[in-house]
């Protein structure tokens, strides 16, 4: 199955990253939904290492606050939903129900700097999935990096093995004026073929 141009345009020829967010909350059927899309996305043997923090109260928004670089706070904190785009550094844990019949578990314990880069690389992947769900979905996001992981990490991770990777500002689209959009490399610029 080929997509339409109309599926391409609103999953990638024009979907944009915002910065200004509708009032609508982002409801938990909604959230379900989407992580109902995202688990499908492939991961190295399945291991999906992702996990995804949904801050929408005033509270949480509030303990998140100090960890954002200053450019970030004011749209971050007017979003309705911030997504933390974690993973679990423990993920291989769960390998034996994730992957049964191949003992994945055995490549990672003991070995933390290949568990660290699978974990990190795929959730970044998990990340990316999410968002094309949430664009799939009808909603708009706000991608970032800047803010303090290790001090997010603390306040929000303590009690588990979850790690930062990024943050998604996550709502419905509200009429604002974008941005031009800016340039892309070109196929001979980015793509070799040999």
């Amino acid at each position: 199955m080929v997509l339409d141009d109309t599926a391409l345009d609103a999953l990638f020829r024009t979907a944009r990253t915002h910065e200004s967010f509708a009032d609508t909350p982002v409801a938990d059927e909604t959230l379900n939904a989407l992580y109902d899309l995202v688990k499908f996305g492939p991961t190295s043997g399945n291991s999906l290492p992702g996990r995804f923090l949904v801050i929408r109260s005033a509270e949480a928004k509030e303990r998140l606050r100090p960890c954002l670089s200053l450019g970030n706070i004011e749209k971050t904190m007017a979003a309705p939903a911030i997504v933390v785009v974690a993973y679990d550094a423990l993920f291989h844990a769960r390998l034996p129900e994730l992957n049964p019949g191949n003992d994945l578990k055995a490549w990672f314990v003991g070995n933390p700097d290949l568990s660290e880069e699978t974990a990190f690389r795929n959730s970044t992947l998990q990340g990316a999935y999410f968002m094309l769900a949430a664009r799939a979905l009808g909603l708009v996001c706000g991608p970032m990096s800047g803010f303090d992981r290790p001090r997010l990490d603390r306040i929000f991770f303590n009690a588990n093995s979850w790690k930062s990777n990024f943050l998604i500002n996550l709502g419905y689209p509200r009429a604002e004026e974008l941005a031009p959009r800016l340039p892309r490399l070109s196929f001979e610029q980015a793509v070799t073929l040999t």
